[in-house]
């Protein structure tokens, strides 16, 4: 008789069920076919050794175990513990007729205990959304998927669980995993906007970006608050919502990075890779095919400190992905699409010295220099950057007598109130800030008086922007607008939003 169990291969966040076989007839050989890797491959040694320390010998006869579909690959140590259990079915050790009711999950190590697993989110997810409604998962990858309503996830230590389980024993209730009564969320951020002294036009400028998720870089001298302020930034976003929220999970879950963690990500991440990170790490791809950090701030924040110091080569490499919200990683193996979305935040010295502009230190560069140094952001890459906000020095007698500034709470309500705006606009375009706005909508969503189309020909043509430039001027003053609660753009919106492009001023 073949036994079946299912599980499932991830490839990127597309999930491909996988449907295991297993036949026990006469002769002698153990098979595993399917086009499986080595990793699958060495499993039958583990699974072997895991079922003879539980006093199950696997019998001498002709065992075939099939992965379907045969035309992908199978690749990892996840699927030991679906094969265990069509093994221990076609041995007569548990029900035949109960097995095919789970997807199954997870690595064996030799003594029996199940190991973690990557993907056990997407995975559980997807497989739900075919019919699937029980899971028997490693414990803290099973963490991960206690938000998905309506499934029935088993998280398991030993396989001595797992046998417990598929005989409906009585302590099988107690392995499944429900989310935490007393589970609070944690603090967004330990940075607040109340221990920035001054800065008023940087921290306006962060408050615009926010609350239409607009590209920003920081221009200052060194010391001046730049990290600080942008290390603040989260304490103003709003939550994610919930398919925002899955989203963001499902990416952590596949790399690795939400095992042991309870339920769905709350917080909107805060990516701040070193300059000396390479394009894997920020694109992805790898071995196996893993998301990269332009992921893993999806629906977030990625933070580049001392932009400068990264490769042009590299920086050029972010301007599809700023574009498109995705990036695809096409390979020799593999493709994959992961989704990144994210609010792109940097920032920079104004000169090789630092000092240029600086009222308190002398810049020793000359024009070429700061020229040269600029140029280490190329002009397509700036282009997409919505915002060149330029950071003063705080004067001493600020630093020393004002009293705390605005806090974080507050900022976050008028951030909130025009997210709502954007929402309530764009319901029936599937966008939900006017950072994400197609050239159709600024035509629908920012239109402009006949005085306001005059005065943007003379600036277009004094600073000569490029049409991508216009495009993001305008819904910057869409953004300023909604925090104003003004149901057109107003001159005053077109003014400020002007203010906002420093660098397009100084001849970029």
């Amino acid at each position: 008789m073949i036994c079946k169990t299912y599980a499932a291969a991830c490839i990127g966040l597309q999930v491909v069920p996988v449907v295991i076989e297993t036949d026990i007839s006469t002769g002698i050989g153990l098979y595993i076919v399917g086009m499986p890797d080595i990793a699958v491959k060495e499993s039958l040694m583990r699974i072997t050794t895991a079922l003879r320390s539980y006093g199950y010998a696997v019998p001498g006869k002709r065992i075939v175990i099939n992965m379907a579909p045969a035309d992908i690959r199978k690749e990892g140590a996840s699927f030991d513990l679906a094969i265990a259990v069509a093994l221990l079915s076609a041995m007569d050790v548990i029900p035949a007729d109960t097995i095919s009711e789970y997807v199954i999950m997870g690595e064996l190590a030799l003594d029996g205990k199940v190991r973690d697993i990557y993907g056990a989110l997407p995975i559980a997810d997807s497989c739900f959304q075919r019919g699937f409604r029980k899971f028997i998962m490693p414990h803290d990858s099973a963490m991960e998927a206690v938000d998905l309503d309506g499934a029935i996830i088993y998280g398991v230590r030993t396989l001595a669980d797992v046998i417990a389980i598929m005989r409906s024993d009585s302590d099988a209730e107690q392995m499944v995993m429900r989310r935490s009564a007393d589970k609070t969320p944690s603090q967004k951020t330990n940075s607040d906007f109340k221990d920035v002294k001054g800065q008023q036009m940087a921290k306006r400028g962060l408050e615009i970006a926010a609350a239409g998720s607009h590209n920003l870089i920081l221009i200052g001298s060194p010391g001046c608050g730049k990290t600080l302020m942008a290390s603040c930034l989260p304490s103003i976003l709003p939550p994610m919502t919930k398919e925002e929220s899955i989203q963001t999970s499902k990416i952590y879950s596949v790399a690795g990075k939400s095992i042991g963690r309870s339920g769905l990500m709350r917080e909107r991440p805060f990516r701040s890779p070193h300059n000396s990170a390479s394009v894997v790490s920020l694109l992805g791809g790898g071995s196996m095919a893993m998301p990269g950090e332009i992921s893993l701030a999806h629906n977030g924040v990625l933070y580049l400190d001392e932009v400068t110091l990264f490769s042009r080569a590299t920086l050029d490499l972010l301007r599809q992905p700023l574009e498109d919200g995705r990036i695809v990683i096409s390979r020799a193996r593999y493709r994959v699409e992961y989704p990144c979305e994210f609010m792109f935040v940097a920032s920079m010295n104004p000169c090789p010295c630092g000092y240029y502009g600086d009222q308190t230190h002398r810049c020793k560069c000359s024009e070429r220099e700061i020229a040269q140094y600029l140029s280490r952001v190329s002009g397509p890459m700036m282009d997409r950057i919505d915002m060149h906000v330029w950071v003063e020095r705080v004067p001493a007698e600020l630093l020393v007598a004002e009293p705390a500034a605005e806090p974080s709470s507050a900022i976050a309500e008028r951030v909130a109130r025009a997210r709502k705006i954007q929402a309530e606009r764009f319901a029936a375009d599937g966008i939900f800030t006017n950072s994400a706005m197609t050239a159709r909508m600024i035509t629908k969503y920012c239109r402009l008086s006949a005085a306001q189309v005059e005065f943007f020909d003379k600036i277009i043509d004094k600073l000569g922007l490029s049409a991508r430039a216009y495009s993001r001027i305008l819904k910057l003053s869409r953004t300023i607008a909604d925090l104003a609660g003004e149901r057109d753009i107003t001159q005053a919106a077109i003014a400020e939003a002007l203010q906002y492009r420093n660098l397009d001023r100084m001849g970029r």
